[in-house]
């Protein structure tokens, strides 16, 4: 027999799955390309939605117009986030500097840092609470196939995501900035050698993981009708547990294992209370912590 709400609830997984594979992929570029984790990404996730929303409220532009600031505003705090956070650690560029442990974890706790002030400081300029987007630009539009009904923000999620990663990768395997971007992930000394401008690389990384933060965190708010400035949180952490099963430096690793969390906890909700859904995506990444130390994609470049 046809299950409606099975089905339903795959749809439902495979857009938040994709939502989660845009920001692993934030983490992963930052981590391929610096060894280190930007605890910072999930703010730019949730100052995507507050950008939208701010850009309604005072010009009220068709939904692109929104779209296109939001990604702007992605970009300029990817390089605002590297600036501050990341660039003043990186005074070095000789070999030992470049994989100091030392470095790492001081860079770790720098973006988490950061992360801190910025949900602070949005907190204190809008307050803790929700804050609704205007009806007429939600994605909550009811579309009936059948027996199923689907909300629009589902397919405008899906489509926009898978498109933003057939993008990604065509930058990445096909353009020269997207080249140099893949050399210093494979080898920084190597490409540093060569002749490659390490530091617009890696400030290149950041616009473009920012950007894709960005607008997850936008589209989720059409859809949801509803941001505030913690919800960043549980979404990179969701992202973070993709990137940490994928192999941490595998772009197809965090996409696949961002849509494997997306489709076990919509599909969980069938079985178990939907407050107990979370405890899915840990769980797997134990298993794959237990069983696959270097993520289930990842090669022998370091260990989870």
């Amino acid at each position: 027999m046809f299950d409606a709400f099975f089905f339903q609830q795959v749809v439902n997984g495979l857009s938040q799955g994709l939502v989660y594979a845009l920001m692993a992929i934030g983490f992963t570029l930052i981590f391929g390309v610096l060894n280190v984790v930007n605890f910072a990404h999930g703010e730019l996730y949730m100052l995507g939605a507050f950008a939208g929303l701010l850009v309604i409220q005072a010009f009220a532009p068709p939904l692109i117009a929104v779209l296109l600031l939001v990604v702007a505003v992605g970009l300029v705090s990817g390089v605002l986030l590297e600036r501050i956070a990341f660039r003043p650690l990186r005074r070095f560029a000789d070999e030992a500097s470049l994989k100091s442990k030392a470095i790492r974890e001081a860079t770790l706790l720098s973006s988490l840092a950061i992360s801190i002030v910025v949900r602070e400081l949005v907190s204190n300029l809008f307050g803790s609470n929700m804050q609704t987007i205007p009806q007429q630009y939600l994605l909550m539009t009811p579309i009936t196939l059948g027996p199923l009904t689907f909300a629009s923000g589902q397919f405008v999620i899906f489509g926009f995501a898978l498109a933003m990663l057939l993008a990604l990768q065509w930058f990445l395997f096909y353009t020269r900035s997207g080249l140099s971007v893949r050399a210093v992930a494979s080898n920084l000394t190597g490409a540093l050698h060569v002749g490659i401008d390490i530091q617009r690389t890696i400030v290149l990384t950041f616009m473009l993981g920012a950007a894709l933060g960005a607008v997850s965190g936008f589209l989720v708010g059409l859809y949801t009708g509803n941001i505030f400035p913690a919800m960043g949180f549980g979404a990179g952490i969701k992202a973070f547990v993709a990137m940490v099963m994928g192999g941490l430096n595998s772009i197809p690793g965090a996409i696949i294992c961002a849509l494997i969390l997306g489709l076990s906890e919509a599909i969980a909700t069938e079985y178990i209370p939907q407050g107990w859904a979370d405890l899915i995506s840990y769980g797997l990444l134990l298993l794959t912590l237990l069983f696959f130390p270097n993520g289930i994609f990842g090669g022998r470049r370091e260990r989870v």
